[in-house]
């Protein structure tokens, strides 16, 4: 049977969380789970943007349960408190999606000091992961889902300069953020297995989706060159629904499998599909050592990790 959201299993009974819940993919992903039964805590940098989100999601439907949680990816004292709120109020977790990200900025510190995209994008999601996997791992068949982009087909992993310190080209970070993230998602697959742990690792991108990131982009930028490109661009854009997909498809079906990943059947859009890995995130010494070098990074700010 062809898949389709109508396809979506019953998720009632199902905790999920999900990163930059308030618009865009995570808005899009949050209707969805709601509207098929789930409890959906929604992860949000804007306290007032949660409200208002929850507030048309609950006015639109009631099949679900909404909650939200104010989550900074660039701090990771948030991410602690946010776990810290997860893990008072909730005994298990069903399913993590990491979907929160940056694209392309002028060159910006996180709190701890680090590349902004690599912290959000990247660092900030294992961190969370990893803090969140003693609730994963009470529940038979949970699931992370780790959204990157097309973007990790183009990145490398700069390991002389991570953090963009001596040169900085704000989309070679964002690729390279993309890069770790399913390396990322790859590696705790590995990790999950070895342990045999319940918990599945899977990984998921958009395509070319119409979000707030572009305007942001261009907003921080303060670029008109950007601004053309993307209005050359819109017929070959697909929308946050169709880009929320992939990563609904990993999250909820149950012939997705951990080490999988998920994006539109062609490249930039349609519907989704499995799809390939970039060749990097293939290569498991290169995913061990980012992993090892993400977490000697975090050990610092994030106790028993």
């Amino acid at each position: 049977m062809k898949w389709s959201v109508s396809t979506i299993p019953n998720q009632q009974g199902r905790i999920a969380f999900i990163t930059g819940a308030s618009s865009g993919l995570g808005l899009e992903t949050t209707k969805v789970l709601v509207e098929k039964g789930a409890t959906v805590i929604m992860g949000c940098r804007s306290l007032e943007k949660a409200h208002a989100a929850s507030r048309e999601l609950r006015n639109s439907n009631d099949s679900g349960t909404i909650e939200f949680i104010k989550i900074d990816l660039s701090d990771l004292i948030e991410v602690n408190r946010a776990v810290d709120q997860i893990k008072t109020k909730h005994k298990r977790l069903d399913l993590l999606i990491n979907n929160a990200g940056i694209m392309a900025p002028p060159r910006t510190l996180s709190k701890q000091g680090w590349e902004m995209q690599f912290a959000v994008n990247h660092l900030a999601h294992m961190a969370l992961t990893l803090k969140l996997l003693p609730l994963l791992n009470q529940q038979s068949g949970s699931r992370v889902v780790t959204v990157s982009s097309g973007a990790q087909f183009f990145g490398k992993i700069n390991w002389n300069d991570l953090q963009s310190e001596h040169l900085y080209n704000r989309w070679a970070a964002y690729a390279q953020s993309k890069l770790a993230n399913i390396m990322f998602a790859m590696e705790l697959d590995h990790h999950l297995r070895k342990s045999n742990s319940k918990t599945s690792s899977l990984a998921a991108h958009p395509g070319l989706a119409r979000t707030n990131l572009q305007s942001t982009s261009i907003a921080a930028n303060d670029s008109w060159q950007e601004a053309f490109a993307y209005k050359l661009m819109t017929p070959i854009f697909q929308t946050a629904f169709m880009g929320a997909l992939p990563q609904l498809l990993a999250a909820t079906s149950p012939s997705c499998k951990s080490g999988e990943q998920y994006g539109p059947r062609y490249n930039f859009k349609g519907n989704p599909t499995l799809c390939r890995i970039a060749p990097m995130a293939l290569d498991k010494i290169q995913r061990e050592k980012l992993w090892r070098k993400s977490k000697s990074l975090l050990d610092n700010f994030v106790p028993n990790l």
